[in-house]
């Protein structure tokens, strides 16, 4: 360890997250086609060198300038009297640095028209930006919910990636806002390791094919056994049919969500109480809503295990109410009264301010007995 490695870590300094440099897209293949200027320029420079310190007799530096002047064109006019065979010779050289410029230029524009440069340096400063990135989502094709999808994650302040093989996507991200993208197939190992899926918090596939949910599903259980990682990833799917909601659910995604059945189920609730329907749109979808629901787990050190619901006063610390329980088995407990216990890893539904949520969080991770319980 060096002592700017033991500086920074005395004051604690992070140092800023940087991608794996086998992932960087190599530039160098593509400056390839710029060695034949380069090393005319060279030979050029090398052989008027030579010319005037043979012909006209100067000095090894005075030589050099003269070539460097007479190369590159600038006027700058002899530094010594040169002689009529010199002067063919500067002709000549003259017109040997204009066919070597002339002959870079083209190389350059023809490459650039290319866009391999530019979208290999496009993409290093990506792959560069993502990682940074921590508890993301890495959303895999674009199509019309991608965008709204999206939309929501923006709204929220929850950062996420967004990933399609085809090269429309860089057009894509442009006009719907996509901060972080890439173009690649998202199965792939590679395109994981770019998306840095190791620090995210899950993965969202939205194609209209269910082989490529398929696909994806499996490829990101096998990355999470292949690297050992400490949790599995929230994995949320779309399908079209029931049967594909089942099939997907068996592979290994947390949620799937049909389109069908939600906009069955939300019509028909709209229908039978459309009051209620409205109430829960105010209440569930806006952000600018300050109560919040969420399910909060308890963990197996948490000091309210085997504790009951009225003995954590977990609505006079934090302002939160508790609307229901879900037991580790999947049994779920709805308005628990306050003698109800609290188990280990069971998940509480809590409603309240976000503030609110946070101190029930932070409160449920403790694993002494907290001390605002004296004041209650």
């Amino acid at each position: 360890m060096n002592l700017l490695s033991k500086i920074r870590k005395f004051l604690n300094w992070e140092v800023t997250p940087k991608p794996d440099p086998k992932l960087l897209p190599e530039v160098y293949p593509h400056l390839k086609v710029f060695r034949l200027p380069l090393i005319l320029t060279v030979v050029v420079m090398l052989v008027g060198t030579l010319g005037y310190v043979l012909i006209d007799d100067f000095s090894i530096m005075d030589a050099i300038y003269q070539t460097a002047v007479t190369f590159t064109t600038v006027g700058f006019g002899e530094i010594a009297p040169i002689s009529d065979k010199g002067r063919i010779f500067t002709i000549n050289l003259i017109i040997a640095g204009f066919a070597v410029f002339t002959s870079a230029i083209g190389i350059t524009i023809a490459e650039l028209n290319k866009g391999n440069i530019v979208a290999i340096l496009k993409e290093r400063r990506m792959l560069y930006k993502i990682a940074r990135l921590k508890k993301h989502f890495v959303v895999c094709y674009h199509n019309e919910y991608t965008i709204e999808v999206t939309k929501q994650l923006r709204k929220n302040h929850i950062p996420f990636i967004v990933i399609d093989p085809r090269p429309e996507i860089h057009a894509w991200a442009v006009e719907n806002k996509y901060p972080n993208y890439l173009q690649a197939e998202p199965h792939a190992e590679l395109t994981m390791l770019k998306a840095h899926l190791s620090s995210a918090k899950g993965l969202i596939t939205l194609s209209s094919s269910i082989a490529d949910n398929i696909a994806l599903i499996a490829s990101v259980r096998l990355f999470e056994k292949e690297h050992f990682l400490p949790r599995p990833y929230y994995v949320i799917a779309s399908a079209e049919s029931m049967s594909d909601v089942e099939k997907l659910k068996k592979l290994g995604s947390d949620t799937v969500v049909s389109p069908t059945k939600l906009t069955a189920q939300r019509v028909s609730a709209m229908a039978a109480r459309p009051d209620m329907e409205n109430l829960l749109e105010e209440f569930l979808y806006r952000n600018d809503n300050p109560l919040n629901m969420e399910e909060i787990v308890v963990p197996k050190y948490s000091w309210a295990v085997l504790k009951k619901l009225k003995e954590t006063h977990i609505r006079e610390i934090a302002n939160t109410s508790v609307v229901g329980i879900t037991k580790k088995d999947g049994k779920f407990i709805s308005m628990p009264k306050g003698d109800v216990l609290v188990t280990s890893e069971c998940k509480l539904l809590v409603i309240g301010t976000r503030d609110g949520m946070r101190i029930t969080r932070d409160l449920l991770k403790q694993r002494i007995k907290p001390k605002e319980l004296k004041f209650v």
